[in-house]
């Protein structure tokens, strides 16, 4: 049970940022989809809401049970991944969700909770090693990472699984590897490259070289990406004003609730708007790198790492992606953008920093 100690302790700043950011997320989806009706923003308010009530046993529960639990919760993950490719439910290609009747959830979302809890359960369990990690120590954290990523990208789902690379990715390092090892690493990817590229789909290829050349196809593979700079653009200072944009009324941004609801947010909050929603994400980082540095142990320390890390990538590559600083891989804003299984996910991330971080005073 939470006690008065760990109430003190509770950091209002992060939690403050995320229902923010939440509720920013439903105001504008809201806005994106005015034209269409209120469809997809009164989804978002009860997944919100939903959310809000599953996180408060999350972190009233001690994360050290987490911890305990970390090895079945990801092979729990595992199978719904290979669930999903056997009974999942196919969307424009991708077969990625499975449907409960009810409802539809994407299990490569929580799989990247469940994932980074059995990475921090693995690297806790062991001394870290003088000098850093060698390739040989990172044989099965490695394969902690590469399962769940293979399975998502056999949905496609390039996007997601890039995601749990860069997870990984900074686990490793603040958990110390060896130069060495990362020199290796990266020619030996870097040599990989052009199977890798083989293996990716007509659309991703597309993608990627229209990221080089915008030119090359604006009305195909382009597109996305030129009528969200249009966007962001024409936001100018205050922006356009609330449901007044005309890339998502007029239906020229495709995907302007999910993948691309920050152009949207830009062009009708403008510069302003736009850097109050970074300045959120900005204190979330911090304070999500707060609790980790201030932890009780090594466990809650890397997870915390870990999520915060998750958060992180996912904000950074999607909104360089939507201003065209890399190339259109699918990867939602967090809190944000459309999607119940996102949100949730988000939000179960950001229950558990705060689980860690008001119990660092509070031993056993």
């Amino acid at each position: 049970m939470i006690d008065k100690r760990q109430i003190m302790q509770t950091d209002m700043l992060l939690l403050g940022a995320m229902i923010c950011l939440s509720v920013i997320g439903v105001v504008a989806i809201y806005s994106a989809t005015f034209a269409q009706g209120p469809y997809y923003s009164t989804r978002q308010l009860y997944w919100l809401l939903f959310g809000l009530i599953v996180i408060i046993p999350i972190i009233i529960i001690d994360y050290m049970v987490y911890e305990r639990l970390a090895y079945v919760i990801y092979a729990l993950c595992i199978i719904t991944l290979v669930a999903v490719l056997i009974i999942g439910h196919k969307v424009g290609g991708a077969q990625r969700w499975i449907n409960l009747g009810f409802a539809s959830f994407q299990p490569s979302e929580f799989a990247k909770i469940a994932f980074t809890l059995a990475l921090a359960r693995y690297l806790s369990l062991r001394p870290p090693v003088h000098g850093g990690m060698g390739l040989r120590q990172l044989v099965v954290p490695g394969l902690i990472m590469v399962v769940p990523f293979l399975l998502i990208a056999k949905e496609p789902d390039l996007g997601t699984g890039l995601i749990f690379v860069f997870i990984f990715c900074s686990m490793m390092i603040i958990n110390k590897i060896r130069l060495k090892t990362i020199i290796i690493i990266f020619f030996g990817l870097a040599a990989m490259f052009p199977l890798a590229w083989m293996q990716l789909k007509g659309y991703q290829q597309a993608r990627l070289l229209s990221f080089i050349d915008p030119s090359r196809d604006p009305l195909g593979s382009g597109y996305h990406l030129h009528q969200s700079k249009i966007a962001i653009g024409s936001g100018g200072l205050f922006g356009t004003g609330f449901t007044e944009s005309k890339q998502a009324s007029l239906r020229f941004l495709p995907e302007h609730h999910t993948d691309f609801i920050f152009p949207v947010l830009a062009e009708e909050w403008g510069l302003i708007g736009s850097f109050v929603v970074l300045a959120l994400f900005q204190i979330f980082i911090m304070r999500g790198i707060n609790a980790a540095l201030n932890a009780k142990d090594r466990f809650g320390f890397l997870l915390a790492f870990g999520l915060t890390s998750m958060i992180f990538w996912h904000m950074s590559i999607n909104i360089a992606m939507v201003t065209g600083l890399l190339p259109v891989v699918g990867v939602p804003l967090p809190f944000l953008s459309y999607g119940g299984s996102f949100l949730l996910t988000t939000l179960i991330s950001s229950a558990l920093i705060i689980n860690i971080s008001m119990r660092k005073y509070i031993l056993g």
